[in-house]
């Protein structure tokens, strides 16, 4: 979208994204909790551990070819030994501890490594408590740094700090091992412990500061919880009640950001599945153009984290400049995932379109049109053939219109086919948000210009083009003032949502009005989430909101199985386990 500049002023005043769970980060005090430390504790949820010495030795590998891929020529290089997920795990020298001697130091010291095992199984009560459907959370603190397996998986997910990976010196690892615990369940944890600082090992050793079992009536484990607030729903005609119920519970999820955009909810994956970089799903990422970042909300936990910095603008480009404080949005905007789970970038200060691989690297999927720059890509979707439409308004250049370094003279809707980049619209002078209709017919496109407040509805043809554009909504003469339509999706019985200055406006396939969300702020941009899609996750100014309708959203097929092949490291390593 584009944000006026007297509300970027504000926007840059916002707080810190320290200060999202107020002043107080501490994780909530456990309905009960059991000591690892003890003979008791172990006892309690029938668990004893074991210790083995880790190592690094060497290993051979393959070097990366043009791809960047690690399929080129065999080169030397380091493992750790035992590694886990193979026999020599399974099969290491394990020693019994006691579970009094935790704090004993083992390794060497200096660049030493070991590992810790425990399998717990969950009691029936703690403490006289009942924890069946309660949420079970390991803390563990290891002196210096710790990895916690769960299963034999290892969540990796970009930006991701503490939890099974390393939060920090001598800092506790928080994992959720159930959220949902069963009697009798039994979870199997290994533990990497290192020595540390790895740039400078010290003389001492590995040892456990502390470790417990910590439960928790549902709802109560979030660091961060939702918090319920006022919104009304216009109920203009009776079929919104069928979409947004009379008892809708609005929470606000998060807040103090810059500005919130381009929400795209990106789903758990089953077993074998990943999105390389981007773990196994069931999150929430989100832009933040005016800090340049993408964020990452895991609604389990409620913690929001960076998933990227630098989103949308590094230096910009050629005859662009370096002054990012030039910008007022330089960050990404929308954003999608392909059908193998590819995050899809519009970056704005960049003036691209970009897909973020498994491997971490950038792909440019477009930045030129006729040979001329792109103005700053603000949202976009792919059509389940995998076709890409995005549209390209000036928001993101400093002077929007009048920037020195825009080069086309039009704002357009572009189509990205095989690798074929075509500009399908030019009808609009601020194309904004954009969408299919359930049968991807039409594509649906709304208008940033306060002289022609409209969303368009074309006919799409097979080869992508656009054709037969239509005003679905006119609210040029009813919508006052600089603001316009902005984010726009459709849910799957038709229904077209877009955010617009007085909320959140709903209406039928043929464009009647059917009521309008009205939350504490102006919405920016939404998304359809959580397990069954029917979570509506909203982008208000600095805030994240969340309600839960009765129709589920359209969102980006993703094929699990895609998704392994497009991940190298993922399948090499299973290919070598089944040798």
């Amino acid at each position: 979208m584009r944000l006026p500049l007297a509300l970027s002023l504000i926007a840059s005043t916002a707080l810190p994204l320290s200060a999202l769970a107020g002043p107080d980060q501490s994780p909530p005090v456990p309905d009960a909790a059991v000591d690892l430390r003890t003979r008791e504790g172990t006892t309690l949820v029938s668990a004893h551990w074991r210790f083995a010495d880790a190592a690094i030795v060497d290993a051979v590998n393959r070097a990366p070819t043009l791809d960047l891929s690690p399929t080129g020529a065999t080169v030397k290089t380091h493992d750790i030994a035992p590694r886990i997920g193979t026999p020599e795990f399974d099969n290491a020298q394990w020693t019994e501890l006691d579970a009094a001697t935790l704090e004993q130091r083992r390794t060497n010291g200096k660049l030493a490594f070991g590992w810790y095992r425990l399998d717990v199984t969950i009691p029936e009560r703690v403490n006289q408590l009942g924890v069946a459907g309660m949420t079970a959370i390991l803390e563990i603190a290891v002196d210096d740094y710790a990895e916690v397996w769960v299963d034999g998986s290892l969540p990796q997910v970009l930006g991701t700090s503490g939890g099974p990976l390393i939060k920090g010196w001598n800092s506790p690892n928080r994992v959720t091992l159930t959220t949902n615990a069963r009697p009798g369940q039994k979870i199997q944890i290994a533990v990497f412990a290192s020595n540390g600082p790895l740039s400078a090992p010290p003389s001492n050793y590995v040892w456990i500061r502390s470790a417990t079992l910590d439960f928790y009536a549902p709802g109560r484990a979030m660091t961060n919880p939702p918090k319920p607030v006022e919104a009304t729903v216009q109920r203009m005609d009776p079929a919104i009640d069928g979409i947004v119920p009379k008892a809708a519970r609005f929470e606000k999820l998060a807040d103090a950001f810059a500005f919130t955009e381009g929400p795209i909810w990106v789903p758990a994956l089953p077993a074998g599945a990943s999105y390389g970089g981007g773990g196994t799903g069931g999150y929430l990422l989100f832009s933040d153009p005016n800090k340049n970042v993408i964020h990452r909300y895991d609604p389990g936990t409620g913690e929001v984290s960076i998933y990227r910095t630098k989103s949308g603008y590094t230096d910009g480009g050629p005859g662009a400049g370096p002054n990012i404080g030039e910008y007022h949005q330089p960050g990404s905007n929308g954003l999608t995932l392909d059908f193998k789970g590819r995050l899809t970038i519009c970056e704005h200060g960049n003036r691209r379109v970009t897909r973020l691989e498994p491997n971490g690297t950038i792909t440019v999927l477009a930045d030129r049109s006729g040979g001329k720059r792109l103005n700053s890509p603000n949202d976009l979707v792919y059509r389940s053939d995998g076709v890409l439409y995005f549209t390209d308004p000036p928001f993101g250049l400093p002077k929007v219109f009048d920037d020195p370094h825009k080069e086309l003279a039009t704002s357009g809707v572009f189509c990205l086919r095989d690798g074929t980049l075509s500009v399908v619209s030019t009808d609009l002078k601020g194309p904004n948000g954009l969408a299919f209709s359930p049968d991807e017919k039409y594509l649906y496109v709304d208008n940033w210009d306060e002289k022609k407040k409209v969303i368009v509805r074309y006919d799409v043809a097979k080869d992508g083009s656009l054709s037969n554009g239509r005003d679905f909504v006119d609210l040029t003469s009813s919508l006052q003032g600089e603001l316009c339509f902005d984010g726009l999706k459709v849910d799957t019985h038709g229904n077209v949502y877009v955010a617009s200055p007085d909320g959140l406006r709903i209406y039928d396939e043929t464009g009647k009005h059917l009521g309008t969300i009205v939350l504490p702020e102006i919405p920016a941009n939404f998304t359809f989430g959580d397990a069954d899609g029917q979570s509506l996750y909203i982008c208000a100014r600095t805030g994240l909101y969340r309600v839960h309708l009765e129709v589920p959203g359209i969102h980006p097929a993703v094929n699990p199985t895609a998704l392994i092949a497009a991940t190298p490291d993922l399948a090499r390593e299973r290919s070598a386990r089944s040798r």
